[in-house]
């Protein structure tokens, strides 16, 4: 193996092991608040939850599509991409590895989990605006952004061609 291939199989790993706790440990949350006159400071909502949390909690409160569309970018294809990769390093045909690392350099590109991180980045930017409203970042969304940043970058620095 290239040592190109073995950094990938390393990137490839540690992106892995970054992805489940950026699924399962808190990336946001948000209090909502208001303040009375005679009363003072009174929490209206409160909620911290991580991927899996909102996916579900999507889920039942009859919002299935757009559940299954964050199932299905930022779990789902994270994990086929991964294993993907994995096929492409350990494959023997040339050309069937070019064809699936050519595939998975396709959907890293239009994956969905990177819009996901900006997208909650933006979410807390926005409410850092509202006096009312408090928006914490938590540790499973830099877990998340160092999975897509480190699984995109073993796509880059995988070799599939024959050396010459």
């Amino acid at each position: 193996m290239k040592a190109r291939n073995i950094i990938a199989l390393i990137l490839i790993i540690i992106s892995l092991i970054c992805l489940y706790p950026g699924l399962t440990q808190p990336i946001l949350s948000i209090k909502v608040g208001a303040k009375l006159p005679l009363v003072g400071n009174i929490t209206l909502h409160e909620s911290i939850q991580s991927i899996l949390d909102t996916i579900k909690t999507l889920h039942q409160n009859n919002n299935t599509l757009v559940a299954f569309l964050i199932l299905f970018f930022s779990v789902i294809v994270p994990v086929i991409k991964a294993i993907l990769l994995l096929v492409v390093l350990f494959f023997k045909n040339l050309k069937q590895r070019m064809s699936i690392h050519k595939f998975v350099y396709i959907i890293g590109k239009w994956s969905m989990a990177d819009v996901f991180v900006v997208g909650v980045f933006l979410a807390f930017l926005a409410t850092k605006s509202n006096e009312s409203i408090e928006a914490h970042i938590h540790s499973g969304f830099y877990y998340f952004l160092a999975y897509c940043l480190i699984s995109l970058l073993a796509i880059q620095i995988m070799q599939v061609e024959e050396s010459k």
